[in-house]
């Protein structure tokens, strides 16, 4: 890739129920594979401020010219509770006030919704506890309202009905809990480690220290994996440019030390004592100020609210508090002025230090808002980094500029320790959900603490869960971080948690992970990437410990990503051949594969099942085929005959479950021909399908050939007294078969209460 398309951050869609996902490029954000444009879309992930910026770029440029406004909103400046907008002040008062023909401007985007797009960036910042209201009636454009109920018009479409929604927000808020319809979501994935490196190469390009600075951050692990976050990247970066400028050759090791760091560069060099005072009182009320707005859901206030001008001239002149201006509903209106947090983890690491400083807060009630509940509990606070930041700030007793903040002795501060050391002795750990072990794992890896690090590590049950748990850089750190100390052997299940190649490669390559399961595309990207560096030892190692079964396919996709890992098999064969001189090798997870379900649905089921069908014979301990799924895959007679095609090669299936798939009397005579051909099956249900009497008779005249069959399930078809008869008459042929179950709407009750009388196998 040239240096441009490696910028590129990746994008991936998906559906709320997270079942499909692709890549996709800036310019499809808009679209689907149909051609349809959407209306309402949700981004989630890190960078998601600077993809929209970018949007807001490439369209000024041209691009997205189905669009003629474009409107980008930060919704902390907007969720204000006590002010109120109409819908033409926030388009042309707020966003931009154009010099003439407002008026004219705003009827023409009236009557032509179909050419705006409206950009709601942090949609996080505009719900609380409560619900997002709903708007129970259309209302006009004019009237004034909260940007709650503006947004919930919006997106109700009561109003502008027809333009395109865009919001924003982190991946831990639902946001789809608050919106009626999200057409599509979009999660980015940050920065690879390849475009970490090339970010600081530029950020640091043309300065002396530009190989040392890559270098230094590098080496600071922990600090190099936020970095996939492209605004801690940069704000690393600032750091890292600050200590060098000083002459420091080490980067702080935990984000609580950095943000301390970078608040002591901030408000210590080059002042008096008087001011070194001052700012100490100042950086107080504003960590106040950041723990008040975080428990509102609030990151901005009015600039006329804050307690003192010396309070707002500290917070503007370091960087802590961005300002804005109010729209004004008149020219005679006076022009009001708000201020923001300028990033959401200062004011998280400020409300920490809060709890820290505030007389009023006892020694004893900072766990709780360190809280980790074993369910999936909301936590305490808004601002989910104060737990990882109180927990980092209690073990900083020894730092000279934190204890000059705090004014407290270490007698306190080792007080303070002890109080958070009780409680998490206490803790249950293995019984916490996969969450609140992240958080866990974070906030004791920002104490550094050897004991609590060695405590927690020893604590953790073998089998680690974090199916569909977003695992960033970050988390994978922490997390490899504690299993390297612990003795036990641990399974790890990685499924549908984003987790990127470097993480992926780092967690299995640990002597104590003795088997993992991960999305077998990210499976087999790991691979290519270790034949591609030669890397045969860890690829071995990975390929014995990588776990398939069982195995269920709910997507095209999955379907891909299995037929890739079985082609990948053949040239690995020959890798793992090489770097071990053994002759006849396989993947254990392919050879081992025993239950495999396919639930696709009707749209895609025959799609599906016949490129599914090609790869069956790949997995000689197949012992279960389920293809029952609730929405029906409908594979019809001609996947029963592209199955019945395979038959011979499934020698160690035992259970074969067809029901629900609307086949009929052709591909039961299909099926009827191979089945004596699966010598293992033990188990055989035609459940609710149609077959009639005709396919019956073909089932009765292969059943004594079917030695093994211990139970046959024809339920909920359409086969009548004779079609019965003829299965009642072949089952006096097989004792072996235990269980005949046969119930139909088409065979008369008497009928078959007399044939269970003949035959106490038959159920009624």
């Amino acid at each position: 890739k040239n240096s441009m398309k490696a910028m590129e951050k990746e994008l991936v869609t998906c559906s709320l129920q997270g079942k499909e996902r692709a890549a996709l490029k800036r310019s499809q954000i808009f679209q689907i594979p149909g051609g349809k444009d959407l209306e309402t879309k949700v981004i989630v992930g890190m960078g998601k401020s600077i993809l929209v910026q970018k949007i807001c770029q490439d369209w000024s440029s041209g691009e997205f010219s189905q669009f003629e406004f474009v409107f980008w909103f930060d919704c902390k400046q907007i969720s204000l509770p006590e002010k109120r907008y109409s819908l033409k002040d926030l388009l042309l008062e707020f966003f931009v006030e154009p010099q003439e023909g407002s008026k004219e401007i705003f009827e023409y985007i009236l009557q032509n919704p179909s050419k705006v797009l409206l950009v709601f960036d942090g949609f996080e910042g505009l719900h609380d506890h409560e619900n997002f209201p709903r708007c129970s009636a259309s209302q006009p454009e004019k009237d004034l309202c909260t940007i709650k109920e503006l947004l919930s018009r919006l997106i109700h479409k009561k109003i502008l009905n027809g333009c395109t929604l865009l919001l924003t927000a982190r991946p831990k808020d639902k946001v789809y809990q608050y919106v009626s319809k999200v057409d599509k979501t979009i999660e980015t994935l940050g920065f690879s480690p390849q475009q970490r490196e090339l970010y600081i190469t530029k950020y640091f390009e043309g300065l002396p220290y530009c190989d040392n600075a890559l270098k230094l951050i590098k080496e600071c692990e922990y600090l190099f994996s936020h970095c996939y976050s492209p605004g801690m990247c940069r704000f690393v970066c600032f750091l890292c440019e600050t200590v060098l400028e000083m002459g420091d050759k080490s980067l702080p090791s935990t984000l609580t030390t950095v943000f301390l760091k970078f608040v002591q560069q901030k408000i210590i060099p080059m002042q008096t004592d008087v001011a070194a005072m001052q700012n100490r009182e100042s950086l107080a009320t504003l960590s106040r100020i950041a723990w008040d707005l975080g428990e509102k859901h609030q990151s901005a206030m009015k600039s006329d609210l804050l307690p003192s001008k010396e309070v707002k001239e500290f917070a503007l002149k370091y960087g802590f508090f961005l300002p804005f201006a109010f729209p004004r509903h008149s020219d005679s209106e006076e022009e009001e002025f708000g201020s923001t947090f300028s990033d959401f983890v200062i004011q998280n690491f400020l409300g920490a230090l809060h709890l820290m400083l505030a007389e009023e807060i006892k020694d004893k009630s900072l766990t709780k808002y360190l809280s980790f509940p074993s369910k999936k509990k909301k936590p305490y606070t808004w601002l989910d980094l104060v737990p990882r930041f109180l927990a980092g700030l209690l073990f900083l007793q020894d730092d000279p500029f934190f204890c000059s903040l705090s004014n407290k002795d270490v007698k306190q501060s080792t007080k303070k320790q002890k109080i958070l050391l009780k409680y998490i002795r206490r803790l249950q750990i293995n019984e916490l959900c996969p969450e609140r072990l992240l958080e866990l794992l974070h906030c004791i890896y920002e104490t550094q603490s050897n004991y609590l690090l060695q405590h927690v590590a020893l604590r953790l049950k073998p089998d680690l869960s974090f199916l569909g748990v977003v695992l960033t850089p970050p988390d994978v750190h922490v997390l490899h971080s504690v299993l390297k100390r612990s003795r036990k052997e641990f399974s790890l299940d990685l499924r549908n948690s984003s987790i990127d190649m470097q993480g992926l490669k780092d967690l299995v390559g640990l002597k104590n992970v003795a088997s993992f399961r991960a999305s077998p595309s990210d499976t087999v990207r790991l691979w290519k990437s270790l034949e591609q560096t030669k890397d045969y030892k860890l690829l071995r190692a990975s390929t014995e410990k990588f776990v398939l079964d069982p195995f269920k396919a709910k997507t095209m996709k999955d379907i891909s990503d299995l037929s890739d890992l079985v082609e990948l098999q053949e040239r690995m064969i020959h890798c793992v051949q090489d770097a071990s001189g053994c002759s006849n090798y396989e993947i254990p997870a392919i050879k081992n594969l025993r239950k495999l379900e396919f639930a696709l649905g009707p749209v895609c089921g025959l799609q599906g099942f016949l490129k599914l069908v090609e790869i069956l014979a790949a997995f000689p301990s197949l012992q279960h085929l389920d293809l029952d799924a609730l929405s029906q895959n409908g594979i019809g007679d001609e996947g029963a005959k592209s199955l019945s095609e395979v038959f011979p090669t499934l020698t160690s299936l035992e259970t074969l479950n067809l029901s629900q798939n609307k086949i009929t009397d052709v591909g039961a005579e299909k099926l009827a021909t191979a089945l004596p051909s699966l010598s293992s099956l033990k188990t055989l249900s035609l459940y609710n399908n149609n077959i009639c009497d005709f396919g019956a008779e073909n089932l009765a005249k292969v059943l004594p050939a079917m030695a093994s069959l211990r139970v046959l399930d024809v339920q909920y078809n359409k086969i009548t007294g004779v079609g019965a008869q003829q299965l009642t008459n072949s089952l006096r042929k097989c004792p072996h078969i235990k269980n005949l179950v046969m119930w139909n709407p088409t065979i008369p009750y008497g009928v078959l209460e007399h044939l269970q009388q003949l035959d106490s196998r038959i159920s009624v």
